[in-house]
Order: C-alpha cells, then structure tokens, then sequence
C-alpha cells in the first residue's frame, strides 16, 4: 500500500528522493521502497521523516498505526 502522504509532502516540497535521502540519511532505495509501502521503517527511521516533513508519524505512516481488533476475543 502506497504511503500517499508521504510522497505528498515530498512531492509538494519538489524534492527528490535523493534529497529526502541525503537528508534522512538513508538509500534512495530505502526512500522508495517505504513510500511504495514495500519496506517499514524502524521508529528513528519515522521519527526523521515526521520531523523533517513537520507532519506526525501517524498521518505519515497509518498502515504501521491501524490497529484492527477481532471480534470474539476473550480477556480472562
């Protein structure tokens, strides 16, 4: 699942992943691959991006914060 706010935010400071990379300190790869939804990013990996964007980690990231919870379930 693409993390469309996140290439938002990119997209709208006209930077390139290269840039964002250079900046985070990580791969271009890296970069696309956490956009595109392929890779999750470790917690200081999300926090560089929440920061350098100014956007929360959860807007930026909401598949990594989507808690689903089952019907059925017991708590003893």
């Amino acid at each position: 699942m693409k993390r469309i706010d996140l290439i938002n935010e990119r997209s709208k400071r006209q930077l390139s992943r290269e840039e964002v990379g250079k900046a985070l300190g990580i791969s271009t790869i890296y970069v696309r691959k956490i956009e595109n939804g392929e890779r999750n990013p470790g917690r200081e990996t999300m926090v560089k991006f929440a920061e350098f964007y100014e956007v929360s980690e959860r807007r930026l990231f909401p598949d990594l914060f989507d808690i689903t919870i089952e019907n059925n379930i017991e708590i003893d």
